[in-house]
């Protein structure tokens, strides 16, 4: 998500965030807000793809870091079935039901993001004629900031987190699955670097610096990690492949 200056609110075109009119295009019929949760593929990927500022890239990266976690627990019940995986059925059933629950978790978080920016959104059009006005409107502001920050910002520590499960589906799971495990944790890296980014985005015009740094910190930290999981599971896979 982007954040304008001081009085522009932004919007998004065709060809991305500006602060002038979205050039007109044709756009599919959305009658009405259905939670992420509760929509269709089909429905979510119009709303993406409309010139609405939300959903945006932070919810998606909450839609893809569920279907990672949805991935996972494919993996570990596959590996539940599977005859010679009898020591592992404890954890795989522990795993399966800890990232259905992540799943439900993260689309509730798809949800909030995109609460959170149009919150940011209302803040920018808050008037600024007085200074009470002015001091209201930067109040509210920094703090519908720091939610549109703290949001993916959860997302991507689970996104990671989860990174790691999909990691030990693979060294541990169902081989025949591994392709999925894999793929998991590749939606997860993308959820959480897209995660990333909107916390960045968003941080940068934070008033409180130490904040600012602190989430910076945050974020450098978890994508270094990200990238390294990602690795670890590509060795992970390569081996499970070809023993």
């Amino acid at each position: 998500m982007s954040d304008m200056d001081e009085g522009t609110t932004p919007e998004r075109s065709s060809a991305g965030w500006s602060t002038g009119k979205s050039v007109a295009m044709p756009q599919p019929a959305i009658v009405v807000d259905v939670p992420v949760g509760g929509q269709r593929i089909q429905r979510f990927l119009d709303e993406l793809g409309s010139d609405a500022a939300t959903p945006g890239g932070g919810a998606w990266a909450g839609v893809s870091a569920a279907a990672g976690a949805s991935l996972i627990s494919m993996v570990a019940r596959l590996t539940l079935k599977k005859k010679g995986y009898e020591e592992v059925a404890g954890r795989m059933a522990a795993m399966a039901e800890e990232c259905d629950e992540e799943r439900h978790i993260l689309l509730g978080l798809a949800d909030r993001d995109a609460a959170a920016y149009r919150s940011v959104m209302a803040a920018y059009k808050l008037p600024k004629e007085t200074t009470e006005d002015q001091q209201i409107r930067t109040y509210t502001l920094q703090h519908a900031l720091e939610d549109a920050a703290d949001v993916p910002l959860e997302i991507a520590r689970r996104s990671v987190y989860l990174m790691g499960i999909a990691e030990e589906a693979i060294t541990s799971g169902n081989p025949n699955a591994a392709s999925d495990a894999y793929s998991a944790a590749a939606a997860l890296h993308a959820a959480a670097l897209s995660a990333l980014a909107n916390v960045d985005i968003n941080a940068i015009t934070f008033i409180d610096k130490t904040r600012q740094r602190e989430l910076s910190d945050s974020a450098s930290s978890l994508r270094n990690r990200a990238q390294s999981i990602l690795r670890d599971v590509g060795e992970a896979f390569v081996i499970a492949v070809h023993t």
